[in-house]
């Protein structure tokens, strides 16, 4: 018999370790204690070796299934010291903080069942959580994950709660957000001037009353407020697009519960395990053709994002409202989710008519994660609630690494120790809050693991705002900037996430990124390792008419690729409708800026030629929100279709010049016909053949296993379609499942690069 130390590192506070130590060493037979500290858990247990093995094992094998265990090390303490039993002990803290703060989780069935209990004393309780369900990183100040460093800190716990959060054979053992009626949190509801209305239960029942009347509610998540209305109800939807400029982008639904979901939209086995599961994400998913939601929800498109209840708040809301609403976060464009009261009133009060609140500060946001399975497994769009802050370990690493990632889809990672952090989602940093928010983050960050960067990595790009940043940070911190260029990180997140050592094929298609020439690149077949990258090919450059504007006007992309294939005269005489959505004035204009090259950088960027399709056809001239056109050509698909367009490759250039004639040949000739919708069907369904083409070709030449990433592959046909064909052909691939192929894993694939 002798006294052993084990150290527990990962997820493992918030999420009932301890106790499960604590009966696992109950019926182990064996004494000694528990603690958390700033590393994680610490067991000290009196056992013989054969003891101390099976123990572990049991460890490894059963854990508490929120947790996430990193390494399990154990060691003979020198001294040995008699344990007469065994104790839950105060947590430790050693200031050295290596522990990890746990996502948020939703509501658990156990929760949800007391809250519709008359005979229990939480009934109708609607901020109730237990060890296995609740906010997690929402209400966390620092470690260690202890009550006293959240924002539960003001509530005392009456006895009921105190002592179920004592008895390490409760569920709601150090469960650190425990609350009930008595001495929790509670909730209120405002009108839109800031005047109380009513509280308590009363409070839902009236909110869901004026739902039912049209009105339009903010209503306090885990991480931040929803605006909420009837998602039944079109004038309210259309007014809310009106109230929040926001006219074509889906809205996301979250419905009653499973069997509502299910009765509107299409499950497979895989989506259906997403929809259901703990983090209760958003999943993107095809409206049944019986089903009875409004066109308006997702216009133009039959693919919207379902979810389910994730708070008891939201269960208690749905016993008297029972339709499905629309649950958008509650923000101005460009900014991140509002948390707070005062901020929300003081900013968009012209959107909402109630405010229902409760007390429970949320210390750090969290906007919902978006998810979609393709090619059986799971995209991640938006990484945030639920599934960050994510954590990933590490080899051999000396350094303290931050990464502030790039513009579009921010957040951050931090590498320290034998460990990388990834942060949810922030907002894209098109405003001076967003900055702020990321700037928050940052700090939160060093706060949690007392970090202090050794390095500072960032994007190529010297106008984005988190370059910017960037910049001050290692000037004040008078330490090492490092720049990756853009689709050289998109690739490596990939690499990293996968364990890929060798040098890989990249495929990287997204919207733009500044590369080494100063073109803004998006089109690129690279050759990638760890340290390096070569650029083997892209999609021909072509220019942006306007810049930035381009972005948002896809007939500007149009009238470029026109202006590379025809003479100002045939391009003026063309029967398009990406022609006729000009003045003949503004397109010599804009052709005299195609000659001269101002006002239009290059770009090779595959996302700006789905809009210049799209254009092309007549389906979207300006874009109201990123990626849209991409979901528009997606749904005119018809897999009945196979050819595809033809293009020419000239060394490094991949010429998709003869398919814009091809397209514009086939419009003309269809217009003729008067055939409009077929020739939409069948040049969007052989664009993105081509493209499938373009790449398997690639992948083909070269011979290595390929790795894709980038925005574009978030469109669920064109990496559905890519997969098919390279499992066809028995070609090694890979995609990002835990960070976004979007710009949110950018920051990880940059520490990657520092590393």
């Amino acid at each position: 018999m002798n006294t052993y130390e084990i150290k527990i590192k990962g997820i493992v506070q918030g999420v009932g370790f301890r106790p499960f130590i604590y009966k696992l060493a109950l019926s182990s037979k064996l004494n000694g204690q528990v603690s958390n500290n700033d590393e994680g858990v610490l067991i000290v247990v009196n056992c013989t070796k054969e003891q101390l093995d099976i123990f572990i094992e049991h460890i490894k094998q059963n854990p508490p299934k929120l947790s996430k265990i990193h390494h399990i090390k154990s060691h003979k303490l020198t001294s040995f010291k008699i344990y007469k039993e065994f104790k839950i002990i105060q947590s430790q803290n050693n200031n050295n903080k290596s522990t990890f703060v746990s996502p948020d989780i939703g509501v658990c069935d156990e929760c949800i069942k007391e809250i519709k209990d008359p005979k229990n004393f939480r009934f109708k309780y609607p901020l109730t959580n237990c060890t296995n369900c609740g906010p997690r990183y929402t209400i966390i100040k620092s470690i260690p994950y202890d009550r006293i460093n959240t924002s539960l800190k003001e509530f005392t716990l009456c006895s009921k709660c105190k002592n179920e959060y004592e008895n390490p054979l409760d569920r709601r053992y150090h469960a650190q957000a425990i609350a009930c009626k008595k001495c929790g949190p509670t909730i209120t509801l405002y009108d839109k001037k800031a005047n109380v209305v009513s509280t308590s239960s009363k409070a839902i029942k009236d909110i869901a009353k004026e739902v039912k009347k049209g009105k339009f509610v903010a209503i306090k998540g885990v991480g931040g407020f929803h605006i909420v209305c009837d998602a039944s109800n079109k004038k309210a939807i259309d007014l809310l697009r009106l109230k929040k400029q926001r006219p074509k982008k889906p809205f996301a639904v979250m419905f009653p519960n499973l069997e509502i979901l299910k009765g509107h939209l299409e499950l497979n086995v895989q989506e259906l395990k997403l929809v259901k599961s703990i983090q209760k994400p958003i999943v993107l998913l095809k409206k049944k053709s019986t089903s009875s939601l409004l066109n308006s929800i997702s216009p133009n498109s039959t693919t919207i994002g379902g979810f389910l209840p994730y708070t008891p708040l939201h269960h208690l809301f749905f016993q008297e409202f029972q339709n499905p609403i629309i649950a958008t976060s509650a923000n101005l464009k460009g900014e991140p989710i509002t948390k707070d009261l005062d901020e929300l009133f003081e900013k968009i009060s012209h959107l909402i008519d109630f405010v229902l609140d409760f007390n429970r500060d949320i210390i750090n946001f969290c906007d919902d994660s978006v998810l979609r399975i393709i090619d059986k497994k799971i995209v991640n769009i938006r990484n945030s609630r639920g599934y960050a802050p994510t954590v990933f370990n590490l080899e051999n690493n000396s350094k303290n690494i931050l990464a502030l990632g790039a513009n579009q889809k921010s957040n951050i990672s931090l590498a320290f120790g034998n460990n990388v952090v990834v942060s949810p989602y922030i907002s894209d940093l098109d405003s001076i809050e967003s900055i702020e928010a990321l700037k928050r983050t940052i700090d939160t960050f060093k706060k949690f693991y007392d970090f202090k960067p050794d390095v500072i990595v960032c994007d190529l790009h010297p106008n984005y705002d988190s370059t910017k940043y960037a910049k001050e940070l290692a000037s004040i911190y008078k330490i090492p900037l490092i720049s990756v260029q853009h689709h050289h990180a998109h690739i490596l997140a990939t690499m990293f996430e996968h364990d890929l050592k060798d040098e890989v094929l990249g495929i990287c298609f997204d919207g733009t990124g500044l590369g080494d020439d100063g073109n803004l690149w998006g089109g690129e077949i690279l050759k990638v390792s760890k340290e390096s990258y070569t650029r083997l090919a892209h999609i021909n450059n072509f220019k942006l008419l306007g810049a930035s504007k381009a972005i948002k006007e896809p007939k500007r992309v149009a009238l470029s690729m026109l202006f590379d294939n025809y003479s100002l005269q045939e391009v003026l005489e063309l029967n398009l409708s990406s022609v006729k959505a000009f003045s003949n004035f503004e397109i010599k204009t804009l052709h005299s800026s195609w000659q001269k090259g101002v006002n239009a950088p290059l770009t090779s960027s595959v996302g700006r030629v789905f809009d210049a399709v799209a254009s092309l056809i007549g389906i979207c001239h300006v874009q109201s929100y990123e990626g849209q056109t991409g979901i528009l050509l997606e749904e005119l698909y018809d897999h009945n279709i196979k050819d595809a367009f033809d293009f020419e490759i000239h060394l490094k250039i991949i010429d998709i010049n003869p398919m814009v004639r091809s397209i514009v040949k086939e419009i003309v000739k269809e217009i003729r016909n008067g055939d409009k919708i077929n020739i939409q069907k069948t040049i969007a369904s052989k664009f993105i053949n081509t493209l499938v083409n373009i790449i398997y070709t690639m992948a083909k030449k070269y011979n290595l296993p390929v790795v894709l990433s980038g925005g574009v592959f978030q469109n669920k046909t064109l990496l559905s379609l890519v997969c098919k064909k390279f499992k066809e052909n028995n070609i090694k691939y890979y995609f990002s499942s835990k960070v976004p192929l979007n710009d949110g894993g950018i920051s990880l694939g940059q520490i990657f690069y520092a590393l």
